[in-house]
């Protein structure tokens, strides 16, 4: 594994983080990269969105939000999507990018970050978990909400 690095979605890496490939049953958890792009066209201002590299490879696709004014403590700083290539699950990848985002918002004076997340078998919540998320309580869609004290 090269060394990973940042860098922010764009034109010339959107179409490799689109092509991102999920194992088997987990398509149902995740979203795909072109519903995030548009995110940030609509949040420019508080939309954060980094592709990983391992050398000159898209592995993973991460979307933060930051927003001081949301009316929900949660959406004020939170991990919104998190896809990293089924070839590269396991080996760090995912770790890497909560840790970047985790530091962006230190940056920004934060010291919580939040997910949330379906539950279910093939679900990404070992991931958010093994990552120090902790459960502090479920939306009203049944999914779990998780936060991460930084």
């Amino acid at each position: 594994m090269a060394e990973l690095r940042l860098e922010e979605l764009s034109a010339s890496n959107v179409v490799a983080a689109n092509a991102l490939t999920m194992k088997p049953g987990q398509e149902q958890f995740v979203a795909p990269v072109s519903y995030s792009a548009a995110a940030a066209v609509t949040n420019p201002v508080t939309s954060w969105q980094r592709v990983v590299r391992d050398g000159d490879e898209v592995v993973a696709f991460i979307m933060g939000n930051f927003d001081p004014n949301a009316e929900s403590e949660e959406f004020r700083s939170i991990l919104w999507r998190i896809n990293v290539d089924a070839e590269d699950q396991g080996r760090g990848v995912g770790t890497f990018a909560v840790q970047a985002l985790a530091d962006e918002a230190r940056a920004r004076g934060l010291d919580r970050i939040y997910v949330i997340w379906e539950p279910g078998e093939l679900g990404p919540e070992q991931f958010f978990l093994r990552s120090g998320f902790l459960p502090i309580g479920e939306t009203q869609y049944g999914e779990t909400i998780g936060a991460l004290d930084l």
